[in-house]
């Protein structure tokens, strides 16, 4: 059968040889003005007309950053395509032009010029017709960076005027939040106006009118959960097409009620200006007095009378917290590890002061407390029953610990055999490789045929390849093994310690222990760490 000419190869396997794995990068923030040419969609429909008719291409995902900034680079899509670039799995990126990428000159420039070419990424901006695969864009140097500092400018010049159009539109009166307020929603005629929503207004009512009769933020949680009142998300996730994706939290909280206590939005006035950016970060404004305050914006939920009442009742109850002076508790070593059994919330340390006797410290579930009676049965236990439990745990544990110890130093003798193994196979691939370099002298010296040379190196070749493989293995089990030892080695060592002294700590706890569950009964599991694993007692 005669050969086939390379010229004869179908155009489907050419195209499999020079596909690029291609990412399309798109973003969109406030800084691009409210125009549809930057838009999501319309970004998404000029990348994928653009690679609709090159096979070159081969698209591998999509990477969205929607809101975000272009002047840094912290942004969520924008990591997991470098992620995706530094694993092999994209070697272009394509974007509608350079401004996308980012508006920030210096970093912007770097990506084109050094990451995308230390990872061998082509990089195309269409706009811009930018490509660094066309040898003109590199000979036209000064282009880029001017591109790149007209983007930067721009967009230092959209921030400023954002940010003093929505300081003008606070200091009006207009509600410049992305959320209404619970118990308002934004006018359907100005989304900038609060109007009362009918459904949430009754629930705050309800709230300031409890509190300002002597019921305590937790009584008033409570309350509202076991009546079956909507949270504010859940509310917010049924009656809102924009928040049904609103992350719920089904069960009244005390800081939810204690925010909505603390807001002067309820009385009819417009506070905003509580947090500024500062270095693209948010911050909030200490001082009350900075806040921008604009009176009678819309229609109030409760009196001014009621609101400053409840404020008055607050500031009591402060104040008397502070004057209490502080006794500080002692020292929590199952910090984050105790937990409900029937519930899954973390227990409550609670100390009962004793005037004769030292305190007595319990550990209890919250959530009938906090949430609802129905919501958990409960666990109520002595701190020091619990300690007394995991501290003979922790003993057991470490005389079984003992027992298997002498494992430790047949992984020393494995460890040595596998050294010693790899050793040898790391001298016969030596040998291996001087036989391959030794055949090519002997073919140049006429020692061997070319035949003969071509079924050596092949035989050669493959033998290196194996014991390449097999030396990859064995020093994949020598570090696991040295991971073990150093493992046991350390738990060792925190075994003597606690020998010596008998003493749990909650260095000993984090080290040793994933959770303490303990149920109603009183009946305490812990599960300790174990190589990756978990184990129960």
């Amino acid at each position: 059968m005669a050969r086939k000419s390379r010229k004869n190869l179908s155009a489907e396997q050419t195209v499999r040889a020079v596909a690029l794995n291609t990412a399309l990068y798109i973003r969109l923030s406030v800084e691009d003005g409210k125009g549809r040419g930057n838009s999501i969609e319309n970004q998404q429909l000029i990348l994928n007309d653009y690679v609709l008719d090159k096979p070159e291409f081969r698209i591998c995902d999509t990477y969205i950053d929607n809101g975000l900034t272009g002047t840094n680079f912290d942004r969520p899509a924008f990591k997991r395509m470098l992620s995706d670039i530094e694993n092999g799995k994209i070697n272009c990126v394509i974007v509608k032009d350079l401004s996308r990428l980012g508006r920030n000159s210096i970093d912007t420039g770097y990506y084109i010029e050094q990451y995308f070419a230390q990872h061998k990424t082509r990089f195309i901006a269409l706009n811009d017709m930018f490509d660094t695969a066309d040898e003109s864009n590199s000979r036209n140097g000064i282009i880029l960076p001017l591109k790149n500092m007209v983007n930067e400018a721009y967009a230092l010049d959209i921030g400023k005027k954002i940010k003093t159009q929505a300081h003008q539109a606070m200091l009006d009166g207009d509600y410049i939040g992305a959320r209404a307020p619970f118990g308002y929603k934004k006018s359907p005629d100005d989304c900038h106006k609060l109007i009362i929503d009918e459904g949430a207004a009754p629930t705050v009512r309800r709230i300031f009118e409890w509190f300002a009769e002597g019921d305590g933020l937790n009584t008033i949680t409570v309350r509202l959960n076991e009546m079956g009142v909507e949270t504010s998300s859940v509310y917010k996730s049924k009656t809102s097409e924009r928040d049904k994706n609103y992350t719920l939290n089904r069960n009244w909280t005390t800081f939810t009620v204690s925010h909505i206590l603390d807001n002067p939005v309820y009385t009819g006035d417009m506070v905003q200006g509580k947090s500024t950016t500062v270095e693209h970060k948010q911050q909030r404004v200490l001082s009350p007095d900075d806040f921008i305050v604009v009176r009678n914006t819309h229609e109030p939920i409760i009196s001014r009378e009621l609101f400053d009442r409840v404020q008055e009742i607050r500031a009591v109850i402060l104040a008397e917290c502070r004057s209490k002076p502080v006794d500080h508790y002692t020292e929590n070593i199952f910090k984050g590890k105790v937990f409900c059994l029937h519930c899954g919330k973390p227990l409550h340390r609670q100390r009962a002061k004793r005037k004769t006797m030292p305190d007595v410290y319990r550990l209890h579930c919250l959530s009938p407390h906090r949430i609802s009676k129905a919501a958990c049965i409960g666990v109520n236990i002595n701190e020091r029953v619990v300690r007394d439990f995991v501290s003979a745990a922790v003993k057991k544990r470490f005389s079984e610990f003992d027992v298997s110890f002498s494992e430790m130093f047949i992984s020393d003798n494995s460890d040595a055999a596998m050294k010693k193994e790899k050793s040898l196979k790391c001298r016969e691939l030596e040998r291996v490789q001087g036989l391959i370099k030794g055949l090519y002298e002997s073919l140049v010296g006429g020692i061997i045929s070319n035949e003969d040379y071509e079924e050596f190196k092949a035989g050669y070749t493959m033998q290196a390849e194996e014991l390449k493989s097999e030396i990859e293995c064995l020093d994949g089990e020598i570090n696991d093994l040295e991971w073990k030892h150093k493992q046991r080695l350390d738990i060792k060592n925190v075994a003597d310690s606690f020998n010596a002294d008998g003493q749990l700590t909650a260095d000993l706890i984090n080290r040793l222990i994933e959770r303490i569950e303990i149920s109603h009964e009183r009946e305490i599991t812990v599960c300790f760490r174990s190589d990756g694993k978990e184990s129960r007692i």
